[in-house]
């Protein structure tokens, strides 16, 4: 068998490796650098000028590590921009809205799904992301949750059932009716298209007892759980989160003093999704309190139909420093390393060796300029498990 060919990424004006014992301060900085992979890992890590089989030039680039989009709900059919149009003229948010596209996907065939999920998908990478999450939530229904979740699984191993994410029209005003179907036959056909389990704990979604049933059922199954928590209101659901033990309560938005003390003593990771607070005009989650705090965060698309219809984590960095607060090390790190941890995953979301070779090269001298030049398209080209995927037409990959 013969061996791998390696390939160096040189001349790396700025790397943030996410590892403090490679480099400089917690993003782990090292200026001049270059790094070498083979296959789909990185073998080596260190100064300018190491040789291999191959050569990309990154030209004096800053390169950051794929961004790690750890929730997202990229399987569904239909638009909702209407809605959106019609929420920026003064019109409230409602969890209600879901149904629309439940309609739309349910009426969609297994080809057409497909296509619109790769679409989305390319669309993330070539935004930078490496490593992406997909929830179902859009079917159900038994068939069609676990239609949604074949179909997210052709593109990553992060799938997710939400058949608990809004009562659908059949059960309307028995709402533990269907929960009681979403924890026994849907679960069962469901599970082994999934790792994990995600439920939507928000008023006009489900309460914190129907909630902790569907975590329950999840985690019999063997699945990891994940919770929609403290969206549009305050509410039962970071600390149900914390005290189910799932990896992540996602949205954040309104935190009381106890929510954020059960974070910080916990490794459930509060995951901010700051482009759908854009996308409803809520107030943006408060992250500087709870990372003083000392709780674990990252950030995330949210990438879905009605609530924040994007792809970009640089826009979400962008808002993430802006209106919430953090620096710009923050959200960085939050977009990939803190994606990582929220998918309970140790190979990705950092450059060192062992790691998937997942980067990002930046056309800028460094990892602010996400921020400092928001809206401008930055990524120059993505390198996804050792593969490249040049973005910027004019790129000399290899020399």
């Amino acid at each position: 068998m013969s061996e791998l060919t390696t390939t160096v990424v040189d001349r790396i004006g700025l790397l943030v490796t996410n590892d403090p014992s490679l480099g400089e301060g917690p993003l782990g900085l090292i200026r001049e650098a270059s790094l070498v992979f083979a296959g789909d890992r990185i073998i080596s890590v260190g100064p300018a000028g190491q040789v291999a089989d191959r050569c990309i030039d990154a030209e004096g680039r800053c390169v950051i590590p794929g961004f790690v989009d750890s929730h997202t709900h990229l399987v569904f059919a239909g638009d909702r921009s209407d809605e959106f149009a019609a929420r920026m003229a003064g019109r409230p948010y409602e969890a209600g809205g879901i149904l629309v596209s439940v309609e739309a996907t349910r009426r969609a065939g297994d080809d057409e799904l497909a296509r619109l999920t790769a679409a989305r998908r390319e669309e993330a990478r070539r935004a930078g992301i490496t490593t992406v999450e997909i929830k179902s939530g859009y079917g159900l229904d038994t068939h069609h949750e676990v239609r949604c979740l074949e179909v997210a699984g052709r593109f990553t191993p992060e799938t997710t059932f939400l058949g608990a994410h809004v009562v659908p029209p059949e059960y309307e005003g028995r709402a533990d009716d269907y929960v009681h179907l979403v924890c026994t036959s849907m679960l069962h056909s469901a599970s082994p298209h999934a790792r994990w389990i995600d439920a939507f704990c928000e008023v006009g979604a489900f309460d914190a007892d129907q909630c902790r049933a569907v975590l329950a059922a999840g985690r019999i199954a063997g699945l990891g759980l994940r919770l929609h928590a403290n969206q549009l209101c305050p509410g039962p659901g970071v600390q149900l989160a914390v005290e189910e033990g799932c990896a992540s309560a996602d949205h954040c938005t309104y935190l009381s003093d106890a929510d954020v003390q059960a974070l910080a003593g916990s490794d459930t990771v509060a995951t901010f999704l700051p482009a759908t607070d854009f996308s409803t005009r809520q107030p943006y989650p408060d992250a500087r309190r709870v990372i003083d705090a000392g709780a674990r965060v990252a950030l995330a698309t949210n990438c879905n139909p009605g609530s924040g219809n994007t792809t970009s984590m640089s826009f979400c960095i962008a808002l993430a420093v802006r209106d919430m607060r953090m620096t710009p090390d923050e959200a960085v790190a939050a977009a990939t390393v803190g994606g990582a941890i929220a998918l309970r995953r140790d190979d990705i979301g950092r450059i060192q060796p062992g790691c998937r070779a997942d980067l990002v090269l930046l056309d800028a001298p460094s990892y602010t300029y996400l921020v400092y030049r928001p809206g401008v398209p930055l990524i120059a080209g993505v390198i996804e498990a050792g593969q490249t995927f040049p973005v910027m037409a004019d790129l000399r990959w290899f020399d």
